[in-house]
């Protein structure tokens, strides 16, 4: 972790400065006198948001005065660091606890400068599925005016505006279940209490659906000629055939959740990595936010449970065990290798080894502590490794919070090395020799004829490393974001990359897109993937049935002329089947009660007849659209519209229908 501070209470009266200094000063912890007190309450004024910061997941800029009358909880956090990302089950779980007194504001402070950019914070927001208002301090100014020094940081602010405590590091649920009910029980005594709901304006409902959803991870097996996707925002994986880039296979329903079973049922949070045994036909997997290792056996079509308990490992140092009964932390790639599976846990800033037959599971390098130490195995220090490639000799590794690529030896009593990179605020994007290169938060590494293949995540490129030399060189990517293909192709922070048959399989994670490189010409294409019906994205929340406006008919038999409107430049996609179901009440189309339409164009002329002067149409539409020069990148619509409909004589013997789709 960053930095573990307990939560104190403020004992100053006032002033600014003093509540400076007492949060750069670390005071020992005064929690417990504060959990034997009835009340607590703050002592010093929070400072407000600056004017003229940018905000996610609100219509509006947000500020402490307008919030008089709620617990607020800054959260100030990182989108790289793991630490961050572990605290945000126990922040959605305070935030439903105490939905109409709480209220969290994330403050990203940012550590890369890529995740300075309000683009890739949003992105990041939507990846994590994060649902409270964002600021961007992109220039650190409230992580100074609250004297901030670890992420993640949280502030706790009574209904009065006042500080009431801080924390540092993980685990942080009971510390401020306790300390926000204090802080409840205490302003509603006093009459200080706003329990009106509040609702923001979140970032998802912007976003349009995509049949891959922040892939992470990918796997090429040249002897079967699969493809293994992990696409990690539908808590599934997707098996694809590289002999005609057809879907063979779904493991996953697509819900979030720790279920073993059939393909169809097991569900998965967030997978990343994963390792290919095609003797037995068997896929690894690291499921990174269930902090545990699946087994998907192709053959018998079922997910099961090898490694982890479901709930993050918080010993330190960690322990060796076996299979379920040993907690595990944030696994987010695998390796198999002569019967090992090494497993890069970013969680504890280790790599791991696990024997697939035996279960045993052990530290293979690493003590936990997060840095950039070489040395032997056991005392050699990590920061948050999330990728691993071998080239039969060694295990080469992206250690991302250090933005290096590192070797660790194969045996237990090798050594970890740095092979290019500085250190933990030591990044950039220079090309160059061992540690004077500088990289930006890598995630992926994959090792190819002879030579390291870097997703160097943040700086959006593609870059080569020479190992015996130590020399990295940009390989593809401009460093700009962008999906274009080519010989100057642009990428979006890419989290995984794997090899086959000469060609780099890349997860081009937030442009949801598997990208395809060709060693020898540099070329970049996206991959099309036939059969979407088959990887149709998990159902969301209840669709809305949207009620349209009664129209009137003139004649018994009229003409319905149903008009879908594409964004701009859209188009069906012709990989996919689009499809409109129409079920009529009071009549018939097409002389059934219900009929389903492939949709091969926008628009579909649908002979109806009515048995009473008044009728009802419910219409699902189900459509695929892409861009129409760019079918790879597929959008899925769906929505549910009702249609009343009255014979009125002298009107038109014929209605239209137009029907809008959602701009991406």
């Amino acid at each position: 972790m960053k930095m573990l501070v307990l939560i104190s209470t403020l004992t100053v009266a006032c002033g600014m400065l003093v509540a400076l200094l007492w949060l750069s000063a670390r005071p020992q912890s005064q929690l417990a006198t504060a959990q034997e007190s009835p009340t607590m309450e703050g002592r010093v004024n929070a400072p407000d948001f600056p004017e003229g910061l940018q905000w996610l997941n609100t219509d509006r800029p947000l500020s402490l005065r307008e919030l008089r009358g709620k617990v607020v909880l800054l959260d100030f956090w990182t989108y790289c660091c793991i630490n961050c990302m572990h605290i945000l089950p126990d922040l959605k779980k305070l935030e439903r606890k105490y939905a109409n007194e709480l209220v969290v504001i994330g403050v990203h402070s940012a550590k890369f400068f890529g995740e300075q950019e309000t683009e890739n914070i949003r992105q990041a927001i939507l990846r994590y599925e994060i649902e409270h208002p964002v600021v961007n301090d992109n220039q650190m100014t409230v992580w100074s005016q609250y004297a901030v020094r670890a992420w993640p940081t949280l502030v706790l602010i009574d209904p009065q505006g006042k500080i009431v405590g801080y924390h540092s590091g993980e685990g942080i649920y009971e510390i401020f279940d306790q300390a926000i009910s204090k802080v409840i029980a205490t302003a509603e005594a006093r009459g200080q209490l706003d329990r009106t709901p509040l609702h923001f304006k979140l970032e998802r409902a912007r976003k349009p659906r995509t049949v891959l959803n922040f892939p992470g991870k990918v796997y090429a097996d040249e002897k079967t000629q699969r493809l293994f996707i992990a696409d990690s925002n539908h808590h599934r994986i997707i098996v694809v055939s590289l002999k005609d880039n057809s879907v063979e296979m779904v493991i996953g329903s697509g819900q979030a959740g720790m279920d073993d079973g059939s393909f169809e049922k097991a569900t998965f949070r967030n997978p990343q990595g994963m390792a290919f045994d095609p003797a037995t036909e068997t896929l690894y997997i690291a499921d990174t936010d269930n902090h545990a290792i699946r087994k998907a056996g192709l053959k018998a079509r079922t997910v099961t449970t090898i490694g982890g308990t479901g709930e993050q490992s918080r010993v330190y140092p960690p322990r060796a065990g076996r299979g379920r009964e040993t907690a595990l932390n944030s696994p987010w790639d695998v390796l198999l290798h002569n019967g090992t599976l090494y497993i890069a846990m970013a969680g504890s800033h280790q790599l791991w080894r696990m024997n697939p037959t035996t279960l045993e599971l052990e530290p293979h390098a690493g003590t936990g502590r997060e840095a950039c130490y070489d040395a032997p195995h056991a005392l050699c220090a990590l920061a948050q490794p999330s990728g691993l490639a071998t080239d039969g000799k060694k295990l080469y590794f992206a250690d991302s919070e250090v933005s290096c690529i590192r070797s660790a030896d194969l045996t237990p009593e090798g050594r970890v090395d740095t092979v290019v990179g500085g250190d933990l605020f030591e990044f950039g994007d220079r090309d160059g020799v061992g540690r004077e290169a500088r990289l930006q938060h890598p995630l992926g590494v994959v090792y190819a004829e002879g030579a390291l293949y870097v997703a160097d995540t943040y700086n959006n490129k593609i870059k080569r490393i020479d190992p015996t030399r130590g020399e990295i060189r940009t390989f593809l990517g401009t460093g700009e974001e962008g999906a274009r293909d080519g010989e100057r192709p642009t990428f979006d922070e890419p989290g995984g990359i794997t090899y086959a048959n000469g060609k780099l399989y890349i997860a081009d994670t937030n442009n949801h897109l598997i990208r395809i490189a060709d060693l020898k010409t540099r070329r970049v294409a996206t991959l099309v993937i036939r059969g979407l019906e088959a990887i149709k994205p998990p159902a969301p929340a209840p669709i809305t049935l949207t009620e349209r406006p009664e129209l009137a008919v003139g004649s018994a038999n009229p003409t319905v002329n149903l008009r879908i409107q594409l964004p701009e430049g859209h188009k069906l996609n012709p990989q996919a089947r689009s499809q409109v179901r129409v079920v009529v009440s009071g009549g018939t189309v097409d002389g059934k009660r219900e009929a389903v339409y492939d949709l091969k164009r926008t628009e579909l002329s649908l002979p109806l007849q009515l048995s009473a002067d008044t009728a009802e149409l419910e219409l699902h539409l189900l459509v695929y659209h892409c861009q129409e020069e760019q079918e790879a990148l597929c959008y899925y619509h769906e929505s549910h519209w009702r249609q009343p409909v009255r014979r009125v004589e002298g009107a038109p013997a014929s209605i239209s229908l137009n029907l809008p789709i959602q701009k991406p």
